[in-house]
């Protein structure tokens, strides 16, 4: 039902689109990867015009409840990942054509 694309299929889209050797592909989406993840982990954020901009946000402790039991259980600060696609992203989602997209700011 739902297709999730792969490394594998990025790095043969690089392929096709650049015309760098499949090898070098590879490295090219790897090295992205690397980077894109390497920034988030030092608490950065990473925004990619036209695409959106991933955070890492703080939350706090807070106190939880077991469902099955409905016990109280505190829930310890953690970080997490989010994601804001951008106004021209969310427009080709929406099915409209990337040439009446909105402008993006930077």
């Amino acid at each position: 039902m739902s297709n999730t694309v792969t490394r594998a299929q990025l790095s043969e889209a690089v392929y096709q689109e650049v015309g760098l050797s499949r090898n070098e592909s590879a490295d090219l989406v790897e090295t992205v990867l690397k980077e894109i993840a390497d920034t988030l982990a030092k608490g950065e954020t990473v925004k990619i015009s036209s695409f959106g901009t991933f955070m890492v946000r703080q939350k706090g402790q807070r106190i939880g409840r077991n469902p099955k039991t409905g016990e109280e259980v505190p829930i310890k600060p953690r970080k997490v990942l989010v994601f804001r696609a951008s106004h021209v992203l969310k427009h080709r989602v929406n099915g409209g054509s990337p040439e009446t997209a909105p402008k993006e700011a930077d």
